[in-house]
This record gives structure tokens, C-alpha cells and sequence, in this order.
């Protein structure tokens, strides 16, 4: 099972400035922009740390999913949430030749916590033996940052901002996330019931 992001957020969407007021940094000078490359990559890596915790994309973009083989055989929840829309689900044998599967003989189950893909009036398709099975979605809350949930948005520049101040540390800061961004994202984080099977 592979998850691959195929369009990442583009530069112009993240909050700089928005990050810059937040670790009160000086405007009107003229290197303003000096650390903005700096401040991006504290970004980045403050929603992927985000993200992973809690299995939820916050900016909308698409993925592609590669599997071996359907957990049920009727529904297949997917990795991560919001998901938007189903963008295709192909088939793979052996041989890689690929079939893409109608869209009528599936459907999205939106959820927050675990969106479903599943057969419409029966099974899902059968994946090829010894193939895999591509399936291409959509997920985030939305292509702007204030698409996202004012708490997630928080947590991010809390860490964002952490990333930031510890820049020249040694390696010696305490592992994990500070409370405060644990706290922010607590509701958001998936509660798991049967290994991830049917709940």
C-alpha cells in the first residue's frame, strides 16, 4: 500500500505573512522577504507533523493510492479525510496493463473521520491476481488557508513558530509536539475501532 501526494500546495497558499505576525517579526524593512523561504519550509513541516497525527489533509489536493488487494470486498475505507471526490479507480495486472473502472459501479461515503469507497449494487472490482488497484481522490478541507478549521490553523503556527525558534538547538529539545498544538488538535485525531475494520 502506497500513498503518493500528486499535487502539493502550492507555494502562494501558505500563510507567510500570517506566520511572520505571529512570531512578531519587523515589517517595512528592506529584506522583509529574507526568511520567507525559511518560514515556508517551517510550514511545510508543521502540516505534514500535523497531518500524520491526526490522518486529516489540511489544504485540498490529490492523491494517488496503490493497493494489492480490498480489506472487504464490498467497501474499502480510505487513508486520509476530508475526501472531496473519487477522481478514477484503475485496475492493474500482472502484466501492468490498466483498466479503468466506470465511475458508475462505485461511490464515495463521505465522512470526517473515515470516508469510504464502495461497490454500487454489489462488490467492488475485483482486483487482478498477482495486479493492484489505483485509486485517485481528492482530499483537504479546501484550496485556501482559511478553508481550514480555525483550531488546525492555530496548531500549525504554534508549530510552525516552535520549528522556527529552535532552528540552532542541538537535538536536545524534548521529542513529540508541544501540548499546546496536542490540545488544538486533539478532536481532529481519529479514534480507531477494530484494527480499522468495519466499525
Amino acid at each position: 500500500m502506497m500513498l503518493t501526494e500528486e499535487t502539493p500546495v502550492p507555494q502562494a497558499a501558505l500563510p507567510v505573512e500570517e506566520m511572520k505576525d505571529h512570531l512578531r517579526m519587523g515589517s517595512g524593512f528592506a529584506d522583509d522577504a529574507l526568511q520567507d523561504g525559511l518560514i515556508e519550509t517551517y510550514l511545510r513541516a508543521a502540516m505534514a507533523a500535523i497531518e500524520g497525527r491526526i490522518g486529516k489533509m489540511l489544504y485540498r489536493r490529490r492523491f494517488e493510492w496503490v493497493l494489492e488487494c480490498w480489506r472487504d470486498s464490498d467497501e474499502q475505507a480510505l487513508p486520509v479525510s476530508p475526501v472531496a471526490a473519487l477522481v478514477s479507480v484503475t485496475l492493474v495486472d500482472a502484466e501492468a496493463v490498466e483498466v479503468v473502472v466506470p465511475a458508475s459501479s462505485y461511490r464515495l461515503i463521505p465522512d470526517l473521520h473515515r470516508p469510504r469507497l464502495v461497490g454500487k449494487g454489489g462488490a467492488l472490482p475485483t482486483i487482478p491476481s498477482q495486479g493492484q488497484v489505483k485509486v485517485v481522490f481528492d482530499a483537504g478541507f479546501g484550496a485556501a488557508w482559511t478553508d481550514v478549521p480555525v483550531d488546525l490553523r492555530q496548531a500549525v503556527l504554534l508549530l510552525a513558530g516552535e520549528f522556527y525558534e529552535h532552528r540552532h538547538d542541538d537535538g536536545m529539545q524534548a521529542a513529540g509536539l508541544p501540548f499546546g498544538v496536542v490540545t488544538l488538535i486533539e478532536r481532529w485525531r481519529n479514534v480507531r475501532l477494530l484494527g480499522g475494520g468495519r466499525a
